[in-house]
């Protein structure tokens, strides 16, 4: 139904038709509520099968939609009186708030930064360091918002605390379908309120950030220096806690060693757990290894693993970039893993030429350029067809396994990307190079290419 009931043709229709579904709700909300936000709204019109209404201040609508919108949806659908109604829209002074049904822009409101699927508990190997953090965040996964809210979680960078955020959103996509699950970035967050400053869309962003069942901020810490992000944030924090909606941080340090964040933040975070997560130690390296090797199907025999676990640093992902090493080098030379492979990968002398040159994300950039033919201006840009992207995110994909660089450093590299859109692009190739002939033969050969050089 396409066409606009207009109010001089359609005003009693719809009148009479908002009387019912005033009735109704009137029996299901808080009287308070009811008198303060419902009782006024204005029936407006009807288009493209919602019901326009209308409602006096931006907080007003904000509060609607996000306490009351699906039992007006409801009350709706239940005294439909021949219109078909399938939802409603709320306008503020003749602009378009949110269309509950609208279900592009709904997906698009609560769009997560990329959630990496094999990050799940099952995958995480909790060690002595990590075995009280592992089990919060369980915790949190099976009953959102009952127990330990927020869940602070703070440690160096590279030993796991995206990889349990993930896990928490995989595991409440599975057995929770139906809860709103936003998992963002500080950094993202900062840049969205940014925004809405500037585009005077700030109902749209609280409501992004106010109206689902858990809110997880990766880097918490980024908030330091940003007083006005840091009162937003606070008001955010409020509204959710207030209605035990679940919380997670993650930080690389500990809230009172976060500089310039206030004080009523750091009451906030301490309100639930704050759990550290500390770098793992031999036997749980080694039982690292052994996960991520069984991940690839490859056996990895335990001098190996060993050689590979000491000496690492703390940095998980230095770990998995030192077996990636090893596993390419074995296919390179098909040969077995042997600890004088592992120690000849590692020495970055695959090719045996003391006069090879450095690898470097330089060297990386320019032969994916080289190989695919494309211009690294436009690499490093934000062009999105198919070719340009799959050549950027086997770049982030080589610099990972390759260099074994922090995940925010090739995102600096390659265009100033967030560390999250860079691991996406890692796992994403990563499994297309495990699954897509062809492009395990273009990754193999630029690796060659590189190793050759």
């Amino acid at each position: 139904m396409s066409e606009i009931i207009e109010r001089n043709e359609g005003k009693s229709q719809i009148s009479i038709l908002w009387e019912k579904i005033s009735a109704r709700l009137e029996k299901v909300i808080n009287p308070i509520s009811f008198e303060t936000f419902i009782r006024d709204l204005e029936p407006i019109e009807i288009v493209n099968r919602h019901l326009i209404l209308r409602t006096g201040t931006d907080l007003a609508a904000t509060t609607i939609m996000n306490n009351h919108s699906q039992k007006i949806k409801e009350a709706i659908l239940k005294c439909d009186g021949g219109f078909g109604l399938v939802g409603f829209r709320l306008i503020v002074n003749g602009s378009a708030v949110y269309n509950l049904e609208a279900q592009e822009d709904e997906d698009d409101l609560y769009q997560s930064s990329p959630i990496n699927k094999n990050y799940t508990f099952d995958s995480f190997v909790a060690g002595a360091g990590s075995k009280l953090v592992y089990e919060a965040a369980k915790t949190v996964a099976e009953n959102p918002g009952a127990i330990f809210n927020p869940l602070f979680i703070y440690g160096e960078s590279g030993l796991g605390k995206t990889h349990l955020m993930h896990a928490i959103a995989n595991y409440l996509a599975i057995h929770a379908p139906e809860k709103k699950v936003l998992y963002t970035t500080c950094d993202n967050f900062l840049n969205e309120f940014i925004d809405s400053l500037s585009q005077k869309n700030s109902a749209r962003f609280r409501m992004r950030y106010r109206n689902v069942d858990v809110l997880m901020i990766d880097d918490i810490q980024f908030l330091k220096d940003k007083k006005t992000t840091q009162e937003e944030f606070f008001h955010t924090f409020n509204e959710l806690s207030s209605q035990n909606k679940q919380i997670v941080l993650t930080s690389d340090k500990h809230p009172k060693e976060i500089a310039t964040l206030e004080e009523r933040l750091r009451t906030r975070f301490a309100g639930g757990m704050i759990a550290d997560i500390q770098p793992p130690e031999l036997e749980t390296k080694i039982a690292i290894l052994k996960r991520k090797a069984m991940d690839r199907k490859c056996h990895i025999p335990d001098d190996v693993l060993e050689f590979l676990a000491k000496d690492s640093g703390h940095d998980v992902r230095t770990l998995e970039g030192r077996l990636t090493k090893v596993i390419f080098a074995s296919k390179l030379h098909e040969e077995p893993i042997t600890l004088h492979l592992a120690k000849l990968a590692l020495n970055e002398s695959v090719s045996e030429s003391d006069e090879k040159e450095e690898i470097t994300p330089e060297t990386i950039l320019s032969t994916v350029c080289h190989y695919f033919k494309q211009k690294k201006e436009e690499i490093l840009g934000k062009g999105k067809k198919a070719d340009l992207v799959k050549a950027r995110q086997i770049c982030a994909y080589l610099m990972c396994e390759m260099l074994s660089l922090p995940l925010v450093s090739i995102g600096n590299i390659l265009g100033g990307r967030d560390h999250t859109t860079i691991m996406y692009a890692r796992d994403k190739m990563e499994e297309l190079v495990r699954l897509n002939d062809r492009i395990a033969k273009e990754v193999n050969d630029i690796k060659s290419i590189l190793l050759k050089q």
